[in-house]
């Protein structure tokens, strides 16, 4: 039985709250793991169905599709525990290799909840020399984009209600009552994908795909989230992993807490070396002295969730929404004129439409064209009519693979005995986005507990060498979390040390894109510990 979820017009329209932004990074599924070996592969109704498959590859349809784009699906188990019962499609999209093909490359972009397909039309140049040797792939993980979208409906704006205000704060028993009702709203509308969407189906869904591909490995480029996702395959198909390069590498080890906190420091200084930069321009809608421009941009936020503007979609933009927005600009320096012109539109007009923009368009890997992605929006272009992606469906995606995903998450107990002191650990790390931050943690509360897997198995791989890049001034993904994931995996693991700004390394820095594609395609590897300079010039070091 084919998996269709039916989900109200309201709901497909309705615009993205900014609460639930993309930035934070995910694992697992609850009380999943690999089957032992051979112990799914073999008997009647069981994997043999779904990895003897092939890929029926056709135009990808819709508004502002490259036409050299083609687009397809494989069918996966919903749950893999029951490979006889319900299934669902998984989307994906290639370019096919402009030579010989040697095989494929499979991508993904991060998030979670990022559409890989958007991505890849919205920002296919970024890739093309690797078509030089591959079909470059990428796909919608379950949950996303064109892959039974989930949704949570209006459950977001009951979160923000609940964690936003002093008066929440002041009652944790009321928090804990609206974020069970919004826990339960979020599984009524997304219906019987939600419990199967962690990182470790989706990763055997990607066993699914190389199968269907016909490749003998798997090889991989992920960024951001798309690194945890590459390490929780290798951990369960240690034999079957190619050539793997992870960029903007995520943490297997801290809690969503923690992740939280290292999250909203990281943004933080982004947002002081932006306003550093705004400063020195006669545009800048914060004046001249950057201290000040600083607390304006806390007066700012306070303002509009106390007063919201109008929005684009007659739905208000408050200032979590605005935080949303500038956490996404905040991923890529070339980013930062455009995210300039929007906060002045903003200040000076009380328009939102620019920042608007970046809240739609985010995905955690920053394409030079990100631009035609935010214009996008929803992702309403691919395999599906626009009405069947619901509008929350990023958010919600993120939500649901992040809880699924952390075992260590706040509890009742938690919350209710120490919300007001964990409320000041996230505003003392950040003033502008600690609120925020710490809403995508307590919004796990009221679902079923996260897996132990990722931090009981994702470690001390037998596999292939993996080549791991971790940029310095990467505000989601802190360069230590690049080292510290190395020495889980063990020796696989070879780092590459990006010495540049901004979130993941490929898109900006041209001696990473060089060494992440001489990998791919050559299997030449950096020495470990080797570097690239600060700057885009392709300067590097050994």
């Amino acid at each position: 039985m084919q998996v269709k979820l039916e989900t109200p017009p309201s709901i497909r329209r309705c615009a993205v709250t900014g609460v639930l932004g993309l930035t934070l990074l995910g694992t697992g599924l609850p009380g999943t793991g690999p089957p032992p070996a051979g112990a799914s592969e073999t008997g009647p109704g069981r994997l043999s169905r779904f990895y003897d498959q092939k890929v029926a590859w056709s135009a990808c349809e819709g508004l502002e599709m490259p036409k050299d784009l083609q687009c397809g699906k494989v069918t996966v188990p919903l749950d893999y525990a029951h490979p006889g019962g319900r299934t669902l499609d998984v989307a994906l999209a290639r370019y096919r290799a402009t030579g010989d093909s040697r095989g494929s490359v499979l991508l993904n972009f991060g998030g979670p909840g990022g559409s890989g397909i958007n991505e890849l039309a919205a920002g296919g140049k970024e890739f093309m020399h690797l078509t030089n040797g591959y079909d470059v792939v990428t796909f919608d993980p379950r949950g996303v984009g064109r892959s039974s979208p989930v949704t949570c409906g209006p459950a977001s704006l009951k979160i923000m209600e609940a964690t936003g205000s002093d008066e929440g704060i002041a009652d944790p028993a009321d928090v804990l009552k609206r974020l069970r009702d919004a826990a339960a709203e979020c599984a009524e509308y997304s219906g019987p994908v939600l419990p199967h969407i962690g990182t470790v189906d989706a990763a055997r869904d990607m066993e699914v795909m190389r199968r269907a591909l016909g490749e003998d490995r798997l090889n991989y480029l992920g960024f951001s989230y798309g690194t945890r996702l590459g390490a929780v395959y290798a951990a369960q198909f240690p034999d079957r992993v190619g050539r793997m390069a992870l960029d903007g590498v995520d943490t297997l080890t801290e809690s969503l807490t923690e992740q939280g906190l290292a999250g909203a420091r990281g943004q933080q200084t982004a947002l002081e070396n932006f306003i550093d930069w705004c400063a020195r321009d006669v545009a800048c809608p914060f004046g001249r002295d950057a201290r000040d421009a600083r607390d304006q941009v806390v007066r700012l936020v306070a303002s509009l969730d106390s007063e919201p503007v109008p929005s684009a979609f007659g739905e208000p933009f408050t200032g979590q929404d605005l935080v949303g927005a500038v956490g996404q600009a905040l991923y890529s320096r070339e980013l930062w004129p455009s995210l300039e012109h929007a906060l002045a539109q903003l200040v000076e007009h009380g328009d939102a439409s620019g920042l608007q923009g970046f809240s739609l368009g985010g995905v955690t890997f920053p394409v030079r064209e990100r631009a035609r992605a935010a214009d996008r929006g929803d992702g309403s272009a691919g395999l599906t009519d626009e009405e069947d992606v619901p509008m929350d469906n990023l958010p919600a995606a993120l939500m649901a693979i992040n809880c699924a995903d952390d075992p260590d998450r706040p509890g009742a107990k938690e919350i209710t005995g120490s919300l007001e002191r964990l409320r000041a650990r996230y505003e003392e790390a950040s003033p502008v986005f600690g609120r925020y931050r710490l809403t995508q943690v307590l919004m796990c509360y009221g679902r079923p507990r996260g897996t132990d897997y990722i931090r009981d198995e994702v470690k001390n791989l037998d596999t292939a060498k993996m080549l791991l890049v971790g940029t310095r001034g990467d505000p989601a993904t802190p360069y230590r979390w690049t080292t510290e994931t190395a020495k889980r995996l063990g020796s696989p693991a070879v780092v590459l040390d990006n010495r540049g700004e901004g979130h993941t390394g490929y898109a900006s820095s041209a001696c990473v894109h060089r060494k992440v594609d001489d990998f791919l395609l050559y299997g030449s590897l950096p020495p470990d510990g080797s570097s690239c300079g600060p700057d885009d010039s392709g300067s590097e070091s050994d």
